[in-house]
């Protein structure tokens, strides 16, 4: 479950290729942890629930 802290992806490897995503208000933010400065992606929550359907979460 996402809280307003960034969550780890359980998909991420030990190589430092990470994704994280958080809630923010009405939608999720998903950055990649390995850039020091990283573009912030915002998603609807629906296409967040879309994105997860069709990765097989």
């Amino acid at each position: 479950m996402l809280t307003h802290a960034w969550r780890k992806s359980s998909r991420s490897g030990p190589n430092g290729a990470c994704v994280e995503a958080r809630l923010a208000d009405d939608a999720v933010e998903i950055r990649d942890t390995k850039l020091t400065v990283s573009p912030i992606l915002r998603a609807g929550r629906a296409d967040w629930r879309s994105l997860l359907r069709t990765s097989g979460r």
